[in-house]
């Protein structure tokens, strides 16, 4: 029969320790051990503890609701135990961990004391106050100023700067708002540099020089502050005229650009001419130099063939006179065309090549080499008229005169 079953003789459940009054036993004991009572375990936890706190650990019996067998309660138990829980929270609260983009700032008591690297630290709570700060972020400000320049104009300049955290230590301690103190150095920088140029340079050209000269003042200006603060660019976004006149300046940069243009084109234009001019004087200085040498070979040339000839000359002046006189003859009649006989008596009679001059030509040159023959000596015409025919087989061509010697 089942142990809960009414009318049942067992009316305890199987992991009692032992029935109640029954035949097998009296009181608790019993040869039946099961596992311990939820309700009954929590209650020796409670009497553990109040028995640590110095209440009384026994039940309450006995007359008048005395308890009896109980330790005297102990007064600094629980402040001990409270302080040791109290001491642990402390510490465990004390352990951080520091990104490997961050440095920490360390202050005991408001005084700087380290600067701790990425990892895992422990430092005293509410001794030790750690201040992170991010030294690979890049970070960037911009601002928009009008301003004067040099020549009294007024100008609106953009700028943008980007900076890193250098030193965390002059970053967190150093200044109270690093964020701040960079604004406003560099509006000073800006408006420094800006009063000391043109507009017309900072609307143009300038505009590189212009970010350069702002880095390295601005630099300047965070290093005596003590900021730890690092610029790495600095860009001027736009530079523009007040909208006022800002047409005209519009009207100003296209004639510039004008300008530029026809001076690249002139550029262009003279080196495209200047190498052709300087090949055609280094053609004439050569050809000069060709004409001279040949002008001085030549005399060099003539003045051997004159000591060549002063030397036959001194040999036989006879000769040498006749034989010159005859060569300048020839030079001179080659290109002419009269005839010259020397019809003296006793003078051999000279071959001269006659016959194409007479025996051919045209019908109208008839009457000029009539006339040409009408001046010849009669003794001259009979003694050509009897060579004619045995000239004619000549293979002569030349005009020049050949005369036999003597």
């Amino acid at each position: 029969m089942a142990w809960n079953e009414p009318g049942g003789g067992n009316q305890h459940d199987p992991w009692s320790g032992g029935g109640r009054g029954g035949s097998g036993g009296g009181g608790k004991g019993g040869g039946n051990q099961g596992p311990p009572d939820l309700d009954e375990a929590l209650k020796k936890f409670q009497n553990k503890l109040n028995s640590m706190l110095g209440g009384r650990g026994g039940k309450r019996g006995g007359p008048g609701g005395k308890g009896g067998g109980g330790k005297p309660r102990n007064a600094f138990t629980l402040p001990g135990l409270l302080i040791v829980v109290a001491l642990a929270i402390w510490a465990a609260s004390g352990f951080y961990l520091v990104d490997q983009s961050e440095r920490g700032v360390v202050l005991r008591f408001g005084k700087f004391q380290q600067v701790v690297t990425p990892g895992l630290h422990w430092n005293p709570p509410l001794i030790d106050d750690v201040r992170m700060v991010n030294v690979t972020r890049v970070r960037s400000l911009t601002q928009t100023q009008s301003m004067l320049t040099q020549d009294e104009n007024i100008v609106e300049v953009e700028i943008s700067a980007q900076y890193q955290v250098a030193d965390p230590r002059n970053f967190v301690l150093n200044v109270r708002n690093p964020e701040l103190s960079l604004e406003n150095a560099l509006d000073s920088a800006l408006r420094h540099v800006v009063g000391g140029t043109d507009m017309i340079d900072i609307l143009t050209s300038g505009r590189e020089i212009l970010g350069s000269s702002v880095a390295s003042r601005l630099q300047s200006y965070l290093d005596s502050y003590g900021t730890g603060i690092l610029l790495q660019t600095i860009n001027v976004e736009s530079t523009s005229p007040p909208d006022a006149v800002q047409d005209a300046f519009d009207d100003v940069i296209r004639a510039r650009e004008d300008r530029q243009r026809t001076i690249n084109q002139a550029t262009a234009y003279a080196n495209a001419i200047i190498p052709e001019a300087q090949g055609q004087a280094q053609r004439l200085v050569e050809q000069g130099q060709g004409y001279r040498e040949s002008v001085v070979a030549e005399a060099k040339g003539q003045a051997n063939r004159f000591n060549a000839l002063l030397v036959q000359y001194e040999l036989a002046p006879s000769i040498m006179r006749e034989r010159l006189y005859l060569d300048a003859l020839s030079e001179v009649f080659a290109n002419t065309s009269k005839v010259m006989v020397d019809a003296a008596d006793d003078s051999p009679l000279m071959v001269l090549p006659l016959g194409q001059r007479f025996s051919g030509g045209s019908a109208g040159s008839d009457a000029s080499q009539q006339g040409q023959q009408d001046e010849l000596d009669p003794r001259v015409l009979e003694r050509m008229r009897s060579s004619q025919s045995s000239s004619s087989n000549s293979n002569s061509s030349n005009s020049g005169i050949r005369r036999e010697g003597r």
